[in-house]
């Protein structure tokens, strides 16, 4: 289960990431151009998916815990109603707090965060990629929660949530778009309680 939640992590991950790791990599050639930049950019790039990692691990727990409670379907792996509101509105108020706009800002930021992180040599590489999957997980970590509402294994969700994180990385103002998404993430899971639809539909 892990491995399964760390390919679609990095699936839904890695084009966001795209241009951090550009810059990352054009900087440490400009800097290193004799000592491999090549070799930074993998680590790098190994330690953002090393924060991914350890994201899919305490995410298989998850999943692990609930199916054994009877909470997710063991053959769709869909949350029960009850639990997909619940995900769905700790979701939406994450999406309005200020971690998540914290950490936003950094994973919007490529500039800035180089230029707040940047540690020499291959083990600051790989540091620096651990800091920012970090903030990325941070970023969106109850956001990929929202799979076990829509079904683990629904590609068109991963993919939807992918596009998501995407916008919210890139457009401008992308703050704005997750506090929108916030409160109507908030009024659905109002909805679903109200009218008690099922989390699978």
């Amino acid at each position: 289960m892990t491995l399964m939640w760390w390919v679609m992590m990095i699936g839904m991950m890695v084009p966001s990431a795209a241009p951090m790791v550009l810059l990352f990599g054009g900087v440490t050639r400009r800097r290193l151009p004799d000592e491999r930049p090549a070799l930074r950019v993998a680590l790098f790039v190994a330690g953002y998916l090393a924060a991914w990692a350890a994201f899919s691990a305490a995410a298989a727990s998850v999943q692990w815990a609930l199916t054994t409670m009877g909470l997710v379907s063991s053959m769709e792996l869909t949350a029960t109603r009850r639990v997909g509101a619940l995900v769905i509105a700790l979701a939406g108020v994450y999406q309005l707090v200020p971690l998540k706009n914290l950490c936003l800002r950094h994973c919007r930021s490529p500039a800035e965060f180089l230029s707040s992180h940047w540690r020499a040599g291959s083990a600051g590489a790989w540091r620096m990629g651990i800091a920012h999957g970090a903030f990325c997980v941070g970023c969106c970590w109850l956001l990929m929660g929202l799979l076990f509402f829509a079904g683990v294994m629904n590609l068109l969700w991963v993919a939807a949530l992918g596009a998501f994180v995407l916008l919210e990385k890139v457009v401008p103002r992308g703050e704005w778009l997750a506090r929108a998404s916030g409160v109507t993430l908030l009024a659905f899971a109002a909805y679903l309680l109200a009218t008690g639809g099922s989390a699978a539909s």
